[in-house]
């Protein structure tokens, strides 16, 4: 099967499914399309690993979603939970599933702790971004599959 023929692992959200920490789907109709013709795979990491929805708001604190993965930063929600475990967990189950359904990439979300690629919150919950991977992002890319983002 060549790369065009392979599905793409997709954010749920991106595909509709009300997976964010909001209880909101950010549907992207191209993404929809494509999981209604089976070329790609909706996946939420954070709902995989047991998180609610709605669920509190998560930031990087401490580094990004590579810092993560090497235990060096937490994800934390707003009120002070530290809900790292489950952001790992959810990424690493992202990976198990990409490789399961034999994909090459991934089409993610911006700026989400779990998901976002070039982007992401700077962990102070005020609303700036700054540079940064996801922890998903980060794991999938360590796992040697192509990540873009939605925006």
């Amino acid at each position: 099967m060549n790369e065009k023929e392979r599905p793409i692992l997709v954010s749920a959200c991106l595909a509709g499914e009300r997976c964010r920490y909001d209880d909101l789907a950010q549907a992207v109709p191209a993404v929809e399309a494509l999981v209604r013709q089976g070329r790609a795979i909706p996946f939420c990491p954070e709902v995989a690993a047991g998180l609610p929805t709605p669920r509190p708001a998560a930031e990087i604190v401490g580094g990004d979603g590579l810092s993560v993965l090497r235990g060096e930063a937490r994800v934390m929600t707003a009120r002070g939970d530290d809900v790292t475990d489950a952001f790992v967990a959810g990424a690493g189950l992202a990976v198990t599933c990409a490789q399961a359904a034999g994909c090459a990439r991934a089409l993610l979300k911006s700026k989400s702790p779990s998901c976002a690629v070039s982007t992401i919150f700077d962990g102070t919950f005020s609303g700036r971004i700054r540079p940064g991977i996801g922890v998903t992002a980060a794991a999938l890319v360590n796992a040697g599959f192509d990540v873009e983002t939605s925006d």
